[in-house]
């Protein structure tokens, strides 16, 4: 796919900052049917460029349409107006890897094979180190339960899992869809602290759905803001911090200040 720059487009606060374009969304709207037949719009001329390495969260109100926006850059929904353009075009099963909000194992299949999964799909890897399963594992304290089976596991042991079965294949991309949203309080400050981790490791561009301003203050560049439906961008934020964050990073004032803004902003 030829790559085209937009600029005079593009809303100039929407534009990646910092990071070369990995990918841009122009002019992207989504209308569906509802059970009763009526058009609904989704989704309302959303423009945004992301950066490689960049990461990225999408918050806005229930219902505004962040999750159909991720599917749309995974290709998991094609049915839209307007273009999703990528500098480099992605290979099917390759280059996205995509976490749900359930971590969705196979039972059967020990931590370690979960893991391989997306490396077995692809016979002709032989460009990926023979070790990378261990590597992951390692990067999320989870190297001790490779042998483990997801029930016995806890859940945040469960989303970890997933989280870098995502990733084994190398992907260029990790898209996650509100994937702490069903744990506790604490496990979801450990998970933020594996993201961050396993982002300084891998340098990835990450683009999240969350529902929590200080989850999204916590781990992103920049934070995208969507109003109510239909969905358009409402702004979007670069985050006041420096990429070194720790528990002491959320006692700070200036993080304070800007999730109290970004909670403003939903009101």
């Amino acid at each position: 796919m030829t790559h085209h720059t937009h600029e005079d487009t593009a809303p100039p606060e929407a534009a990646a900052t910092d990071h070369r374009r990995l990918l841009e969304i122009r002019g992207v709207s989504k209308e569906y049917v509802s059970v009763k037949g009526a058009s609904v719009r989704a989704l309302d001329d959303v423009n945004l460029d992301i950066g490689d390495g960049e990461i990225i969260a999408i918050i806005g109100p229930s219902g505004c349409g962040k999750s159909t926006l991720l599917r749309m850059v995974a290709g998991l929904d094609t049915d839209y107006e307007g273009t999703i353009e990528w500098t480099r075009a992605p290979r099917p099963g390759r280059d996205i890897g995509f976490v749900f909000q359930e971590p969705a194992l196979l039972p059967w299949r020990t931590v370690a094979r979960n893991v391989s999964l997306g490396i077995e799909v692809q016979k002709d890897r032989s460009d990926l180190p023979t070790d990378r399963v261990d590597q992951l594992l390692e990067l999320v304290g989870l190297r001790d339960f490779a042998k483990s089976y997801p029930k016995e596991l806890s859940g945040g042991m469960r989303q970890r899992v997933a989280i870098v079965r995502a990733l084994a294949y190398d992907p260029r991309i990790l898209l996650m869809d509100e994937p702490f949203g069903a744990l506790d309080a604490i496990t979801r400050d450990k998970l933020h602290d594996d993201i961050l981790r396993i982002w300084a490791a891998t340098r990835k561009t990450i683009v999240f759905v969350t529902h929590s301003v200080e989850e999204a203050a916590y781990l992103a560049d920049r934070v995208v803001v969507m109003s109510p439906r239909p969905g358009r961008l409402r702004s979007v934020h670069q985050v006041p911090l420096d990429r070194n964050r720790d528990a002491a990073t959320r006692q700070l004032p200036v993080f304070a200040e800007f999730a109290g803004m970004l909670r403003g902003e939903l009101a």
